[in-house]
Order: C-alpha cells, then structure tokens, then sequence
C-alpha cells in the first residue's frame, strides 16, 4: 500500500510535505514500510500522507507491516 502511495502522490511532494530528503521516501518505497520512528509514534508520516491524498490512503493501512 505504501509504495502504490508514494507512485500516486510522488516521491517530491512527499518528501517536501514530510521535510525529509527524496532519497528517504524512495528507501521508504524500496522497503515497503516507514521508518521506525513512524511505528513508535516519533514521527506522523503516515497522517501526512492520508492528508496528501485527500484520504485515498488511510494511515492505518499505511502503518500496516507487508507480510
């Protein structure tokens, strides 16, 4: 779900929204998951992304681990 996020927002808008580097979202994309910090609740990038989408991805199904 995060990856299939990130192609449909864009790895630029996400990275400026979420002040982090392009290179971090795209790791983000790579791994399939957020950040640590994002699970430990440091860091509010899965709300960030819901709103960028204008809810089309919620945060919980972003939060959610690939199996």
């Amino acid at each position: 779900m995060l990856r299939k996020a990130i192609t449909a927002i864009g790895v630029q808008k996400i990275a400026k929204h979420c002040n982090v580097s392009a290179r971090a979202v795209y790791k983000w994309c790579e791994k399939g998951v957020l950040p640590r910090t994002e699970y430990t609740g440091e860091t509010n990038y899965a709300e960030q992304i819901e709103t960028l989408s204008n809810g089309r991805f919620k945060k919980i199904q972003l939060l959610k681990l690939p199996r």
